[in-house]
């Protein structure tokens, strides 16, 4: 999923856009669709001049008892606005929401801002207001918060981001998430907020704390090899079905501490797209993984720029 796009669904349910207020369309049933609000900040005409306004007239129109999943898009402008615009009024309207089953926070698209732009908040607020919950997605990394949680019933945390905060990923491996089935964190670059090292992931690769993870994804950082080197030996890689590490600068030297760590032959998927790889070390990969049934992904290169003078810059496949 590239950021620059909106989502298409979230929980196996195809998203649809709340109309806008001069807008009359044939709503589906609650059920049925992830609904997208938004709150266009430019636009002075019609009752929602802001995203409160936009919550209550859908609270006031679609049966909110039996919706499944909801994605929030652009709720005020970029920088002035964050996430606790959208979490304030959710949570207040918490009893409202008695079949919620995933959120989605931040789908916004690179033509309305950049994913650095994105200002979230503390969004663990969510999981405490809705206990039941099993699918939390946030895209941007800007003043995120993230504190260790407990949460019985989440099966899926992505974090989407060019610069993931060190004591969010903390957090997150600090929580207790028994039911937690799918991890995904974009971890991104220091520049833009990505300041997370291979220590602060101990509580995840160590194992056991998540024992119900069979999907991870350690993805679009610019310390990708030193992740991969962690991975290689990580005991929490035993119980995984697919494994993503892909969108970050990924070199051969990443590759090789794959190839003589543990064995990955167990894994349905690997992905490793957007690599640095040289094309020897892409045809050892394959020989060593496919024959298993290892599903390898080892598309799309990365971008490389040479100054000229004997350095090259690499860059992770999302950053501002």
């Amino acid at each position: 999923m590239d950021y620059a796009e909106n989502h298409d669904a979230l929980h196996g349910l195809p998203a649809f856009d709340f109309p806008a207020p001069d807008e009359v369309p044939e709503l589906p049933e609650p059920e049925t669709v992830a609904w997208r609000l938004s709150c266009n900040p430019y636009d002075d005409s019609g009752p929602d001049r802001n995203f409160a306004d936009c919550l209550q007239r859908f609270l006031d129109t679609v049966d909110t008892s039996q919706v499944r999943a909801l994605i929030f898009g652009v709720w005020g402008e970029a920088y002035a606005n964050d996430s606790s615009t959208v979490i304030e009024p959710l949570v207040a309207a918490k009893d409202r929401f008695s079949s919620l089953d995933a959120v989605f926070i931040g789908d916004i698209d690179a033509e309305q801002a950049e994913i650095s732009w994105i200002q979230q908040s503390d969004v663990t607020r969510v999981l405490d207001a809705f206990p039941g919950l099993r699918e939390l997605k946030i895209r941007g990394g800007s003043g995120l918060v993230f504190p260790a949680v407990t949460h019985e019933h989440l099966h899926t945390l992505c974090f989407e981001s060019g610069g993931l905060p060190g004591a969010v990923v903390r957090g997150v491996c600090d929580s207790e998430l028994p039911a937690l089935e799918r991890l995904e964190m974009w971890l991104g670059v220091d520049e833009y907020g990505g300041d997370s090292t291979v220590a602060d992931l101990a509580g995840l690769l160590s194992g056991g704390r998540f024992p119900a993870l069979r999907h991870l994804g350690l993805q679009n950082s610019e310390i990708q090899d030193e992740i991969a080197t962690a991975v290689a030996a990580a005991p929490i890689v035993a119980q995984l079905v697919s494994l993503n590490l892909s969108m970050g600068i990924l070199t051969d030297a990443g590759a090789e501490a794959l190839l003589e760590g543990q064995p990955l032959t167990h894994l349905k998927t690997l992905d490793l797209h957007h690599n640095f790889f040289s094309e020897a070390m892409e045809q050892r990969l394959r020989d060593a993984l496919e024959p298993s049934g290892v599903q390898l992904d080892l598309s799309e290169k990365g971008d490389e720029d040479d100054d000229g003078e004997g350095e090259v810059w690499r860059y992770t496949a999302v950053a501002e």
